[in-house]
């Protein structure tokens, strides 16, 4: 997920040259490993890297460059000319399409190790001594069984994601998930398919999308896995969460979400990985986690782009 904009194929094996009149066979090297760029560190966008026989946009096997995607780059290249590449999160200029400059990334508090197994909370300290549960993971264990996040929910991540669901750029989505899928990469490796929280379809009227699936689709397509936004409804039009105590919010989402019983095969036995946009107090997500247990999912891991969360310690 992080920090190349290319996926290369490794070198092929060196031929060495007959120098006797029988040949003999050709001498081979072994590829050498290329070494990984240093996320941390890394201005450019964080691009989902994609092998060269899959097409990055469809997820399909393909042989060589098809007209379409030739005539694509070129389109691309001549939006760029007209439309020069901004930054995601302020619109300073960038080099790349989809890019944060400087000062938006360095304003981004990454979610690194060490951090609580189950909620994905980051530790202030590192103590050396494997994972840790947070007190709260304790004494009030999630539904899901795992969380991460990519940042803290602070300036640079909260205007990033408001600019997503409130100012309909939805172009910022591309980015967000790739992001996501770097610090979500063992959950998305253990995954058997991918399904965004729903909103209830009165607010999808009025908003026109929905904000987590845009970002789940292109984490699909990195994992290889299916994107299964039907198996799981929203059947209550609940009110705002903003403000809620966390017992007003866990009741406030009681009875939101179940399975169609016409997409519960299609859930039988998998490992879900549930996608939002924000975690807060955590109770959409177990609230969604929970329907889809109950739907047949054998287990459901979450992953977002923010959170809502202090450094514990």
């Amino acid at each position: 997920m992080p920090g190349t904009t290319d996926w290369l194929a490794p070198p092929q094996a060196a031929r060495s040259v007959a120098t006797a009149p029988t040949p003999r066979p050709a001498a081979t090297t072994r590829p050498r490993p290329r070494r990984a760029e240093p996320a941390a560190r890394c201005v450019r966008a964080w691009v989902v890297p994609a092998p060269e026989n899959i097409d990055s946009e469809e997820g399909r096997a393909s042989k060589g460059a098809r007209p379409s995607a030739i005539f694509g780059r070129a389109a691309r290249a001549l939006v760029g000319l007209v439309y020069p590449p901004s930054c995601a999160g302020c619109g300073a200029a960038t080099a790349d399409p989809g890019a944060l400059c400087p000062a938006c990334w360095s304003g981004l508090r990454f979610i690194e190790e060490p951090c609580c197994p189950r909620y994905g909370t980051p530790f202030a300290l590192d103590l050396g001594i494997g994972p840790l549960l947070s007190p709260r993971a304790i004494s009030d264990p999630p539904v899901f069984e795992r969380a991460r996040a990519v940042a803290l929910y602070d300036d640079t991540a909260r205007g990033l994601v408001h600019r997503l669901k409130y100012e309909d750029r939805l172009d910022l989505a591309k980015a967000m998930a790739a992001m996501m899928a770097a610090s979500g990469a063992a959950l998305i490796a253990e995954a058997d398919c991918v399904v965004p929280v729903p909103l209830h379809r009165w607010r999808l009227w009025r908003r026109r999308f929905n904000q987590a699936a845009l970002l789940a689709r292109p984490l699909a397509r990195a994992g290889r896995v299916p994107f299964l936004p039907q198996v799981l409804a929203r059947v209550k039009a609940t009110r705002s969460q903003v403000g809620l105590s966390r017992a007003g919010r866990a009741e406030n989402l009681q009875g939101a979400f179940r399975v169609p019983p016409v997409h519960r095969a299609a859930l039988q036995g998998r490992r879900v990985l549930l996608v939002d946009d924000v975690t807060t107090t955590g109770a959409t997500a177990n609230a969604a986690a929970r329907a889809l247990l109950r739907g047949g999912a054998a287990s459901v891991d979450l992953l977002t782009f923010a959170m809502v969360a202090d450094p514990i310690g």
